[in-house]
């Protein structure tokens, strides 16, 4: 079916009888904008337009449907080519159609899915404790700053300091420094003791002639208790393993499996390095470098 040869055979019979787009969209019942659709090739009359425009063009269905005057001895022809090929654009205008309802299905399911998995994200976020990453549901989860976590942190940097200054020193104007990695907070006892499995460094720093100097360093993993009593948080033992062939059997007698991987880890994951910056930075900043 020509639909630019049907359209070039409207507009000629409107103009033949001498009417605008506009009156003939009126006497039919559709917009001029319908018939300036079908007269460009754009679009065709619908089967119940048919009927009635033929009548103000003064042709069968049959000459429409052929873009053309249909001769007498060709009409039967003309009309079983007409009926195949309106079976035709029939058929791929339904296919059109059911391939478009399909990609809208198709585009519905994947916008549902994907928004669905976000909102699984989220919540599993805020399971865990840990912010939002999707704002999609129109609200934001910041999750409340762990109070007990940094009192527990702070008593076992006291705990450390103190231990440091105890020990001998070799400059009277060294001073002690302690960075650290938690890898595992454990409550015990209904949240009075807690086990605390860290990797620290410590470090003692003095100024001398203006230039930073270390005194003495070190850098294994701990075991911390610790204990809440009205409130406050006290380390009252720890524990790291020992040197030498004592070391891994210690490390399996102190640490969980879990914290031995992040222990390995950390020799390569950059930690030691990390830590070793911080602990740089607070000499620096203690001694106005």
């Amino acid at each position: 079916m020509n639909q630019e040869k049907i359209g070039k055979f409207i507009a000629k019979l409107r103009g033949e009888k001498n009417m605008t787009q506009q009156e003939l969209a009126n006497k039919i019942g559709v917009t001029d904008r319908a018939i300036s659709k079908w007269e460009n090739g754009r679009g065709m009359p619908d089967l119940s337009l048919m009927e009635p425009l033929c009548k103000e063009l003064d042709i069968t269905i049959n000459e429409l449907l052929s873009g053309e005057k249909v001769k007498k001895e060709e009409y039967q022809k003309k009309l079983e080519e007409n009926i195949l090929n309106t079976i035709n654009y029939s058929t791929n205008k339904i296919t059109k159609n059911n391939k478009r309802f399909k990609i809208i299905i198709t585009a519905c399911i994947i916008l549902i899915f994907s928004i669905c998995t976000m909102f699984l994200i989220d919540i599993e976020r805020m399971n865990q404790n840990k912010p939002v990453l999707f704002s999609t549901w129109g609200f934001k989860y910041t999750p409340a700053l762990n109070i007990k976590a940094s009192k527990i942190d702070l008593a076992i940097r006291n705990y450390l300091i103190e231990k440091l200054d105890n020990e001998p020193h070799h400059n009277p104007q060294e001073k002690s420094f302690t960075s650290m990695k938690v890898f595992l907070l454990d409550e015990k006892k209904k949240e009075t003791l807690y086990y605390v499995y860290a990797w620290v460094m410590e470090g003692k720093y003095y100024l001398e002639d203006g230039e930073l100097k270390q005194d003495s360093a070190s850098s294994i993993p701990y075991k911390f208790i610790v204990e809440k009593v009205n409130d406050e948080y006290k380390v009252i033992d720890s524990r790291i393993p020992r040197d030498g062939s004592y070391y891994k059997d210690d490390l399996k007698n102190i640490f969980p499996r879990s914290v031995r991987t992040d222990i390995d880890n950390c020799q390569f994951d950059g930690t030691i390095e990390k830590l070793k910056m911080e602990l740089e930075e607070q000499a620096k900043l203690y001694f106005h470098i």
